[in-house]
């Protein structure tokens, strides 16, 4: 029987460097020899993308902040059990865009919606399933926009305004003090080679860790 794979998740404000950071972990895993799936929130299922569409477009009126909780949710228990949890069964190393720290973060911190309540659907959703590694890309709110002003045209979530990206960031914050294990922050404002430095330490830990149990 396979070893379980293990799940590394990456969060992170606007202008982060998400998509350019993801794909250097994925780098360093494949050349560490570990088989990797890579995939995204919300998203990553046929139904699941479809439910981002909904979540990231303009729409008149907007979305209740509860039926956003519960759309976030919904892709997210169609992503475990079509692909998360098969992957690591099979013990792939799973390595996803964003994950249930970012529902504490946006519509936690961000939309006001009490942690209790997301704790609740996150229990119900995942049982017992939580990443083994986070990396916090994190850099100051102003900083973060600027860089995704300038990369293209708004969704619903980036037309938001400033004081909403900063309680996201405050969320992130907190939950990295309150799991300094899992959560790992790096510092992404300076120079990509700088971030990617710090990430490369990051990730050779973990490896090395997981290969010493």
């Amino acid at each position: 029987m396979s070893r379980r794979g293990r799940f590394i998740t990456v969060e992170g404000g606007e202008g982060a460097g998400k998509s350019s950071n993801l794909a250097y972990i994925r780098q360093l895993l494949e050349e560490a020899g570990k088989p990797v799936l890579f995939t995204r929130e919300p998203g990553g299922t046929p139904l699941g993308e479809e439910i981002r569409e909904l979540l990231l477009g303009h729409r008149d009126g907007g979305m209740a902040a509860d039926t956003e909780l519960l759309l976030m949710f919904a892709a997210r228990a169609e992503h475990l059990a079509r692909k998360i949890v098969p992957a690591l069964a099979a013990g792939d190393w799973v390595l996803c865009d964003r994950f249930t720290d970012a529902t504490y973060a946006y519509q936690g911190a961000g939309r006001g919606i009490d942690m209790a309540r997301i704790r609740t659907l996150e229990q119900f959703v995942q049982g017992d399933l939580r990443p083994d590694l986070t990396l916090l890309l994190d850099l100051p709110v102003e900083i973060g926009l600027r860089r995704a002003g300038a990369r293209s045209a708004p969704d619903r979530f980036e037309a938001e305004r400033t004081g909403f990206f900063e309680a996201v960031r405050n969320g992130y914050l907190a939950i990295a003090r309150a799991e300094p294990e899992r959560v790992k922050v790096v510092d992404a404002s300076p120079s990509l080679p700088e971030v990617q430095a710090q990430i490369r330490e990051v990730i050779e830990a973990f490896i090395a860790q997981e290969e010493g149990n």
